[in-house]
């Protein structure tokens, strides 16, 4: 192959990729908003099966080395705009679990095994980041917490004393088999679709966007400054709690908190739902009740364990600020100009037509009620539209004078 057909293949790979990580970050959109608007159990992990099942499912159609990381890092991006207050959590996400699934095949294999070994090993990962993230937010005393109330409800159930590790294992075995059952229904649409006819009449116009890749209100202002500012705060503030030198980190986090309120009016909106406050309050009020081992313990409530709790959710409270005006900083265009410079001008078109076929990307797909009863059916209607996708992408390129043969 030679350097011309080299470049080719890899701007086609882009393009590619852009329509994958498009089409995965418009169910992202519509059935991540529904299942957290209604505040669904394990919403995450929906989504986290969902996109193992996108993400074989489109390999089959295009078994090309580095598609995989590629959606991701498209899908990424493009949650970059979501009007969520913290995206940095669902953003590593995200591409972590293409990472993963990615690597995993590039070292297995392409085959159905492999495609299994990547979705167990990208559910644990689910698994491993809810718990991490938890113990970002809430620190390790909430282990000792859990633990407490896992040896009570073993006690009001009458059952035997066993390792709170056990339920962690029950947990594991239910992700693991969620990951099996996500790859092979991935592998199976991915297999059917490869040899469906696609959507001839799918001629939408998409037109290129005048706008840069992040759409930055020109109201908006940003700081490399405050950028630096946050993580050096969020530093100092968990400095103070891990002294607990507990009234000066009260002050800190109040000073630090309303600061952000005032200057990212966004915050206003999250700290504004009872959600975010009721998981405050159950944290302060179980801290109270199950920081003692009742098995020997007199008291009903545990004022130690109240002031522990308060000191859980002030950490979360600065932790939550502290991500979320970070996550606003990132989109300041001085950092996408220095990624454009080293490197991200490759991928900067095709995924500028990611974002501008969102929209159509998302009317195209079914309602999120429909797409929960019938998922199979629904990501099969996806997948098989996969080449007209990329026709559309790439001759709309090209008509806009891009030239996919373009060197760096």
């Amino acid at each position: 192959m030679d350097a011309r057909s080299a470049i080719l293949k890899l701007d086609q790979l882009w393009i590619k990729a852009s329509v994958t990580g498009g089409l995965w970050a418009a169910v992202e959109i519509i059935l991540g908003s529904f299942l957290h608007n209604l505040k669904v159990p394990f919403a995450g992990t929906i989504l986290t099966a969902i996109g193992i099942i996108f993400l074989i499912s489109f390999y089959q159609v295009w078994p090309e080395r580095g598609l995989i990381w590629r959606a991701g890092l498209v899908c990424a991006l493009m949650k970059s705009i979501s009007p969520s207050a913290v995206i940095l959590g669902p953003m590593i996400g995200i591409f972590s679990e293409a990472l993963l699934l990615d690597f995993t095949i590039r070292l297995a294999g392409s085959w159905t095994l492999s495609y299994v070994l990547g979705g167990i090993i990208v559910m644990i990962s689910t698994l491993l980041h809810k718990l991490i993230s938890l113990l970002i937010y809430y620190g390790f005393n909430l282990i000792r917490i859990f633990e407490n109330i896992y040896f009570f409800a073993l006690k009001q159930l009458h059952l035997p004393n066993s390792n709170p590790l056990f339920l962690l294992l029950i947990f594991l075995v239910i992700y693991i088999v969620a990951g099996i059952i996500s790859a092979l229904i991935g592998y199976i649409i991915g297999r059917k679709s490869s040899i469906m006819p696609g959507n001839e009449s799918l001629a939408v116009q998409i037109k290129t966007p005048t706008t840069e890749l992040f759409n930055i209100s020109a109201n908006q202002k940003f700081s490399i400054l405050l950028f630096f500012f946050h993580l050096l705060s969020v530093l100092t503030g968990m400095f103070f709690l891990n002294r607990m030198i507990f009234s000066v980190a009260l002050g800190f986090v109040i000073l630090y908190t309303t600061g952000c309120l005032i200057y990212y009016k966004t915050l206003i909106y999250r700290f504004s739902k009872p959600f975010f406050w009721i998981q405050i309050f159950l944290i302060i009020i179980l801290a109270g009740l199950f920081w003692e081992n009742l098995s020997g313990y007199n008291e009903p409530f545990s004022i130690d364990g109240l002031w522990i709790g308060l000191e859980m959710c002030l950490r979360a409270i600065l932790i939550f600020v502290g991500f979320s005006s970070i996550s606003f900083e990132i989109r300041n265009p001085i950092i996408r100009i220095f990624l454009y410079k080293r490197g991200f001008r490759k991928i900067y078109l095709p995924v500028s037509m990611a974002f501008a076929a969102l929209p159509l990307m998302i009317k195209s797909i079914s309602n999120p009620f429909q797409f929960l009863i019938r998922p199979v059916k629904s990501i099969s209607l996806i997948v098989k539209d996969a080449n007209s996708w990329h026709s559309i992408f790439e001759s709309e390129m090209m008509e806009n004078g891009v030239d996919l043969t373009e060197k760096d």
